[in-house]
């Protein structure tokens, strides 16, 4: 336990000298010597120089050994994947990015063989190999059945589909295979940097070309008894139909209904449209509202009445304390759309919980993942009984 709490104060802190690691952990001198020589020998922490500029003898500084472990984070999304590298202190060491169109689809277990390329060349670019790796945690739109391992809600990933997928990346990769949905790693990327810290009862809502949640109660992602829980595109709701005939295909970007309907991307342009602003992008119309008076006026702020009845229905189910909203569309309309939804919501017969922009710097998905992929690693490599 001691050992423990010495590594996780080191990556917290970073470097630390004896003395001050003691201080931390409560342990005395002696103590604090024999643990810090024990996890050298281990090869878990080492000497990064000396504190100087005070009196008396220059203390010695100990760091957590970043070559203790490398992890793998990736994000897929029907253009492509991206895949990070990081060392166990969490710094990202190696990056490669492949688009889907570059990689057209050969035959069985080409799905894996992908990832494998793909984590090769981030490898490669920190100068390691696939055996140097401890984890992998990839994330993916929709979410993987508990029961069957099958990925539902995401029928535009083709090739992710396979029953034995996570053991053919398991096998090619030569890592335990976490895959995770896209968007409950986004609100693990909030908790750990963002707009959720502190909060254990919190919402994520994400809105881009697909629409979903994440949902944590008690500081525990919910779930769901098949994986679908937060997969609120298909939420029914007033001036939507229920989405019926199946999930969100590339033909039914809406699925035919549901909070989807309202709020994806192809309704963002829909309603642009109508009010006589045309883009090529749901983003670039958004961006073309918030310097068109009148017009652009009238989008964001139907676009914030749509957002707010999702909301609301979210809010009656489960209370959070905190609601993020995420995903490009947001994104791109910053903190005018965020109060015009806080408007919408004021006054609701219904428990009112904060509302926050994501405060994610980077991926909130890929974040995720690398976060993801560090806690497992850790539970392993800084177990030291």
């Amino acid at each position: 336990m001691n050992d423990r709490a010495a590594l996780d104060l080191l990556i917290a802190h970073g470097p630390l000298t004896r003395t001050r690691l003691g201080e931390l952990t409560g342990l005395s001198k002696p103590t604090a010597s024999q643990l810090l020589s024990r996890l050298e020998a281990a090869q878990l922490v080492r000497t990064t120089g000396n504190v100087t500029g005070r009196p008396g003898p220059n203390a010695q500084l100990y760091e957590v050994n970043p070559s203790a472990a490398y992890v793998a984070a990736l994000a897929v999304d029907p253009e492509g994947i991206t895949a990070v590298v990081a060392d166990i202190t969490g710094h990202v060491v190696g990056e490669h990015r492949a688009e889907a169109r570059d990689a057209p689809d050969t035959g069985r277990g080409r799905t894996a063989e992908l990832v494998a390329e793909v984590v090769g060349h981030a490898l490669a670019e920190a100068g390691l190999g696939l055996d140097a790796l401890h984890r992998t945690v990839i994330g993916t739109p929709g979410a993987l059945d508990p029961q069957t391992g099958t990925l539902r809600y995401a029928p535009h990933l083709p090739g992710w589909h396979s029953r034995t997928l996570r053991d053919e990346l398991a096998k090619v990769i030569g890592t335990p295979i976490v895959i995770e949905n896209d968007v409950n790693l986004a609100a693990i990327a909030e908790q750990h940097d963002g707009a959720a810290q502190d909060f254990d009862d919190y919402v994520l809502i994400w809105a881009d070309e697909g629409v979903g949640a994440a949902i944590v109660l008690g500081g525990t992602l919910l779930r769901g008894a098949t994986g679908g829980a937060g997969e609120i595109g298909y939420m029914p709701l007033p001036g939507a139909p229920l989405a019926r005939g199946g999930p969100v295909t590339a033909a039914r970007p809406d699925a035919g209904g549901g909070f989807q309907s309202l709020v994806g991307s192809p309704a963002v342009l829909a309603l642009a449209r109508e009010h006589g602003i045309e883009a090529d992008t749901a983003a670039d119309a958004l961006q073309a509202a918030l310097t068109t008076p009148g017009a652009g006026d009238a989008v964001l702020a139907e676009l914030a009445r749509r957002i707010a009845v999702g909301i609301a229905a979210v809010v009656a189910v489960v209370d959070p304390e905190l609601v993020v909203l995420a995903g490009a569309l947001p994104q791109t309309c910053g903190e005018r759309l965020r109060e015009l939804v806080a408007s919408e919501l004021t006054g609701i017969a219904l428990p009112e919980p904060q509302l926050r922009m994501s405060a994610v710097d980077g991926s909130p998905i890929l974040i995720g993942a690398l976060q993801t992929a560090l806690a497992e690693a850790r539970n392993t490599v800084f177990d030291t009984a």
